[in-house]
Protein backbone atom coordinates (compact mmCIF):
# COMPACT_ATOMS: atom_id res chain seq x y z
CA UNK A 1 0.00 0.00 0.00
CA UNK A 2 1.32 3.67 -0.89
CA UNK A 3 1.60 6.66 1.06
CA UNK A 4 -1.43 8.79 0.39
CA UNK A 5 -0.34 11.67 -2.01
CA UNK A 6 -0.47 15.21 -0.65
CA UNK A 7 -3.57 15.94 -2.90
CA UNK A 8 -5.48 12.61 -1.65
CA UNK A 9 -4.77 14.29 1.59
CA UNK A 10 -6.27 17.81 0.48
CA UNK A 11 -9.31 16.19 -0.90
CA UNK A 12 -9.78 13.75 2.01
CA UNK A 13 -9.78 16.73 3.96
CA UNK A 14 -11.85 18.90 1.87
CA UNK A 15 -14.78 16.16 2.06
CA UNK A 16 -14.39 15.36 5.67
CA UNK A 17 -14.96 19.41 6.78
CA UNK A 18 -18.11 19.18 4.19
CA UNK A 19 -19.64 16.32 5.21
CA UNK A 20 -19.31 16.94 8.88
CA UNK A 21 -21.55 19.86 7.95
CA UNK A 22 -23.63 18.47 5.73
CA UNK A 23 -24.36 15.72 8.77
CA UNK A 24 -25.03 18.51 10.79
CA UNK A 25 -27.49 20.39 8.22
CA UNK A 26 -29.39 17.07 7.78
CA UNK A 27 -29.39 16.10 11.31
CA UNK A 28 -27.27 13.24 10.82
CA UNK A 29 -24.67 13.72 13.43
CA UNK A 30 -27.83 13.26 16.73
CA UNK A 31 -29.65 9.80 15.62
CA UNK A 32 -30.48 6.74 17.74
CA UNK A 33 -29.99 8.97 21.18
CA UNK A 34 -26.41 9.21 20.11
CA UNK A 35 -24.00 11.42 18.23
CA UNK A 36 -21.94 10.68 14.38
CA UNK A 37 -19.28 12.19 13.52
CA UNK A 38 -16.83 12.03 10.49
CA UNK A 39 -13.83 10.31 11.91
CA UNK A 40 -11.79 10.21 8.51
CA UNK A 41 -12.08 10.05 5.17
CA UNK A 42 -9.53 7.85 2.73
CA UNK A 43 -9.66 8.56 -0.69
CA UNK A 44 -8.32 6.50 -3.52
CA UNK A 45 -5.70 7.75 -5.64
CA UNK A 46 -7.51 7.92 -8.24
CA UNK A 47 -10.20 10.26 -6.29
CA UNK A 48 -13.26 8.31 -7.63
CA UNK A 49 -14.09 6.68 -4.30
CA UNK A 50 -13.90 8.36 -0.33
CA UNK A 51 -14.02 5.96 2.51
CA UNK A 52 -16.05 7.63 5.11
CA UNK A 53 -15.42 6.15 8.62
CA UNK A 54 -17.93 7.06 10.99
CA UNK A 55 -17.50 7.60 14.71
CA UNK A 56 -20.75 6.63 16.68
CA UNK A 57 -20.63 7.82 20.56
CA UNK A 58 -23.61 5.90 22.38
CA UNK A 59 -25.57 4.64 19.60
CA UNK A 60 -27.78 1.59 20.54
CA UNK A 61 -27.56 -0.31 16.70
CA UNK A 62 -24.70 1.10 14.89
CA UNK A 63 -25.94 -1.24 12.25
CA UNK A 64 -29.15 0.10 11.48
CA UNK A 65 -27.59 3.75 12.16
CA UNK A 66 -25.54 3.14 8.82
CA UNK A 67 -27.99 1.33 6.96
CA UNK A 68 -30.12 4.96 7.79
CA UNK A 69 -26.76 6.89 6.79
CA UNK A 70 -26.25 4.71 2.99
CA UNK A 71 -30.08 5.36 2.34
CA UNK A 72 -29.50 8.91 2.34
CA UNK A 73 -25.90 8.35 0.09
CA UNK A 74 -27.64 10.00 -3.09
CA UNK A 75 -28.75 12.47 -1.21
CA UNK A 76 -25.33 13.56 0.88
CA UNK A 77 -23.44 13.37 -2.34
CA UNK A 78 -25.46 14.93 -4.43
CA UNK A 79 -25.22 17.95 -1.40
CA UNK A 80 -21.30 17.50 -1.43
CA UNK A 81 -21.26 17.99 -5.50
CA UNK A 82 -22.90 21.43 -4.73
CA UNK A 83 -20.57 22.24 -2.23
CA UNK A 84 -16.73 20.99 -3.89
CA UNK A 85 -18.17 21.77 -7.45
CA UNK A 86 -15.37 24.12 -8.07
CA UNK A 87 -12.59 22.30 -6.04
CA UNK A 88 -13.19 18.70 -7.88
CA UNK A 89 -13.89 17.52 -11.43
CA UNK A 90 -15.84 14.85 -10.05
CA UNK A 91 -17.89 14.20 -6.76
CA UNK A 92 -15.97 11.29 -5.13
CA UNK A 93 -18.70 7.72 -4.61
CA UNK A 94 -19.26 7.52 -0.65
CA UNK A 95 -18.58 4.65 1.22
CA UNK A 96 -19.62 4.49 4.52
CA UNK A 97 -17.89 2.23 7.59
CA UNK A 98 -18.22 2.58 11.31
CA UNK A 99 -14.76 3.29 12.91
CA UNK A 100 -14.39 1.04 15.69
CA UNK A 101 -11.44 2.80 16.90
CA UNK A 102 -13.14 4.58 20.26
CA UNK A 103 -14.03 0.97 20.98
CA UNK A 104 -11.10 -0.57 20.43
CA UNK A 105 -9.75 2.17 22.99
CA UNK A 106 -12.46 1.25 25.90
CA UNK A 107 -11.75 -2.29 25.19
CA UNK A 108 -8.03 -2.38 25.85
CA UNK A 109 -8.64 0.05 28.77
CA UNK A 110 -10.53 -2.12 30.73
CA UNK A 111 -8.31 -5.49 29.86
CA UNK A 112 -5.39 -3.18 31.03
CA UNK A 113 -7.62 -2.25 34.56
CA UNK A 114 -8.70 -5.98 34.78
CA UNK A 115 -5.02 -7.24 34.50
CA UNK A 116 -4.11 -4.02 37.49
CA UNK A 117 -7.09 -5.48 39.64
CA UNK A 118 -5.98 -8.84 38.82
CA UNK A 119 -2.13 -7.74 39.80
CA UNK A 120 -3.18 -6.01 42.85
CA UNK A 121 -5.71 -9.22 44.52
CA UNK A 122 -2.60 -11.89 44.31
Amino acid sequence: MQAETKRQKQVAGLINEELNDIFRRMGLNMMDGGMISIASVKITPDLFEAKVYLSMFQIKDTQATLHTIEEKNKEIRKELGTRVRHQLRSVPMLKFFIDDTLDYVFKMEELFDKIKKDENNK
